[in-house]
């Protein structure tokens, strides 16, 4: 390619007469015969579904990562300098909600041997996030609950987040922010069955 448009440029500047091809292309007397080359359909880098499901897949993983170091690093003032780590956080957040958890059931959650979720709660413990105690029925039995200071902090954390996504809400229109839920809810719904 670079050889034919090199002649078209010699051909150019020495007044050879140039004319249109059909296609659309200004060829000049000494180099039309380049134009009579048919290369047919280009199928060698067609894609199959699965190679764009692939791309997709891969730009999405991008994205997903990006977003989730965007917010935990970016949109948490609570967490960008330190004090809770993310898994702390969401500890703190499923105990919101659920109260009092056994080390064993925090350990499941966590995705986590129990070993290392006693070291995440006794992190939390310090910080007057959580309390343990034993459990009634079972004295070996250590259970976990978030204190007052913990529930302020995930209410705060969750506003600041419910803040900083309705700013992104705003830089979309409403059919893309509908179509944002609806996807995210899907993905949700999805994970949730796991």
């Amino acid at each position: 390619m670079r050889t034919w448009l090199r002649l078209q440029e010699r051909s150019r500047s020495r007044g050879i007469p140039a004319r249109q091809t059909s296609s659309g292309l200004t060829v000049h007397a000494g180099v039309s015969s380049f134009t009579a080359l048919n290369t047919g359909p280009v199928t060698a880098f067609a894609r199959t579904p699965t190679d764009q499901i692939r791309a997709d897949a891969e730009r999405l993983s991008h994205i997903i990562l990006e977003m989730q170091r965007c917010f935990l690093l970016h949109l948490s003032k609570e967490l960008a300098p330190g004090n809770v780590s993310f898994p702390q956080f969401f500890l703190l957040a499923y105990l919101d909600r659920k109260e009092v958890l056994s080390m064993s059931e925090i350990a499941k959650k966590m995705g986590h041997t129990t070993a290392a979720a006693s070291g995440l709660v006794a992190r939390l413990e310090n910080l007057r996030y959580v309390m343990r105690s034993a459990a009634r029925d079972d004295r070996r039995k250590v259970m976990v609950c978030i204190t007052p200071k913990g529930s302020a902090l995930v209410r705060r954390m969750r506003e600041e987040m419910v803040g900083n996504v309705m700013k992104i809400l705003n830089h979309l229109t409403p059919d893309e922010q509908k179509a944002w839920l609806h996807i995210y809810s899907k993905i949700y719904d999805y994970c949730q069955s796991k």
